[in-house]
């Protein structure tokens, strides 16, 4: 798919590997059966690609997001792609249920971003070591399985156009459409009408001060910043401010290497990879701080943005999120840094309410539906929920749906023929946790050491 759409085949194939590694990263022996696809790959590379691929259990990929940026007529065909690479996941190892819910949202993020229908199918039952997670029949299955997708021919695909991009007006009601964000949206909106003035008056050949494009996003985790820094790589390309607007979201472990002098050019490779579009700092403020204070690899990392912003300060804009007060440190770290970030826009944690929506409307994207004692449940289960710095907002929405999905799963698997309902419908049993004695005969179970839920970035779609 990625072929057809322009794409090189070894970035697709990365991809999937890492979008893999992230959702069956907690089955027992998903390392040496993933590895089986990479010749040569170890344990420590499945890891790393687990890290990597995170961020795309509940949004789009950075291929896929390229596409429906771009308008490719692809973008259906290559999300349902990455739909059989999720479902395959499921095959790695011994999946536990948590897989199977990962899997599910992971696959319908990616159907949703390109505008597709959740596909149903009429197959058999995806088999575990524990046995069939579902039964045959028609419905939505909960892993987000999906059937072969038929391959246009040359001229089949030739007959199609491409899409045209999406208007400022298209995506400004995108990012309306967004749970909560009121804070978000009235700056956005501000943001837009400023710098389309400032183009007009430069297309009139009337004098305009300099606007700083880079955005600073500050807030707790899941509060959506990586969502609508996806939207705003889309307005700035439709307002004429960038080339292609495609987002490239990175972290720390990606702009620093193992060795002095080996960062500058780490670092300018992504930076260019971005360029003629956003790239997206997620935890920025690791580059400047730490436990152990500031080091001097993230001092070059630094240094080399700031430069790099420079040379391409025509057509890049750089956007770094984090906590708000490490943000603070992190921006006033680098006098060049100071300089070309001003505009800071602050992420609102989410009410009982909002998260309520962002779980029914993560749901609905899958082809679920949560009864009402489901979601009487789980407003249950955030009034006794911590709300500390570590607490996921829409993130926590959308783990506690797979879990819930796992567990639908589980509760199916002696249902010889289960009805549309009964494969649609999440109960208030399948958000509780169930004691372990209860099920550890039955379900394989991993001790999973490197928790996403500890440890993920920040996730586009959680909103």
């Amino acid at each position: 798919m990625a072929a057809r759409a322009g794409v090189a085949e070894p970035t697709a194939q990365a991809e999937g590997l890492s979008l893999a590694a992230a959702l069956a990263e907690s089955a027992p022996g998903a390392p040496a059966d993933w590895a089986k696809a990479s010749p040569g790959a170890t344990t420590q590379d499945f890891f790393d690609a687990a890290v990597r691929g995170r961020r795309w259990r509940g949004a789009p990929t950075a291929v896929l997001t390229e596409l429906v940026i771009a308008g490719s007529a692809e973008k259906v065909a290559y999300a349902e792609a990455l739909a059989e690479v999720a479902s395959a996941a499921c095959t790695l190892g011994e999946p536990t249920m948590r897989v199977v819910g990962n899997a599910s949202v992971a696959a319908a993020a990616q159907l949703q971003a390109a505008g597709a229908r959740p596909l149903q199918t009429t197959g058999g039952p995806l088999q575990t070591a524990g046995g069939p997670l579902q039964a045959a029949g028609p419905g939505p299955l909960p892993a987000g399985v999906t059937p072969a997708v038929p391959a246009k021919s040359p001229a089949e695909a030739a007959e199609v156009a491409p899409e045209p991009a999406k208007s400022v007006e298209e995506l400004l009601a995108e990012l309306d459409e967004l749970t909560g964000l009121a804070r978000v949206k009235r700056e956005v909106h501000r943001q837009v009408a400023v710098l389309r003035v400032e183009k007009l008056r430069a297309e009139a050949g009337l004098k305009s001060p300099t606007i700083t494009r880079h955005l600073v996003f500050v807030g707790n985790p899941g509060t959506g910043k990586t969502t609508v820094a996806r939207l705003v790589s889309g307005i700035y390309k439709a307002l004429g401010l960038l080339s292609k607007g495609q987002l490239v979201e990175v972290d720390r472990s990606e702009l620093v290497a193992g060795y002095l002098g080996q960062t500058a050019t780490k670092t300018a490779e992504v930076v260019a990879s971005a360029a003629g579009g956003v790239l997206f700092i997620d935890e920025a403020y690791s580059l400047t701080s730490g436990d152990t204070g500031a080091d001097q690899y993230g001092r070059e990392a630094v240094d080399t943005l700031v430069k790099e912003m420079e040379d391409r300060r025509d057509d890049l804009v750089v956007i770094v999120a984090g906590y708000p007060e490490p943000m603070e440190a992190f921006i006033a770290a680098n006098p060049g840094l100071a300089s070309r970030f001003r505009t800071t826009i602050a992420f609102d944690d989410y009410s009982d309410d909002e998260l309520t929506d962002i779980l029914t409307g993560l749901a609905e994207a899958a082809d679920y539906e949560l009864v009402p004692e489901a979601l009487d449940r789980f407003r249950e289960i955030l009034g006794v929920t911590p709300r500390d710095d570590s607490f996921g907002n829409g993130r926590f929405a959308r783990n506690v749906l797979e879990a819930a999905i796992g567990r639908h799963a589980w509760r199916l698997r002696d249902v010889t023929a289960p009805t549309k309902d009964q494969l649609r419908q999440i109960l208030a049993e399948d958000l509780t946790e169930e004691p372990v004695d209860s099920v550890a005969s039955e379900e394989p179970r991993a001790v999973d050491l490197t928790s996403s839920d500890a440890t993920e970035h920040e996730q586009g779609g959680e909103a």
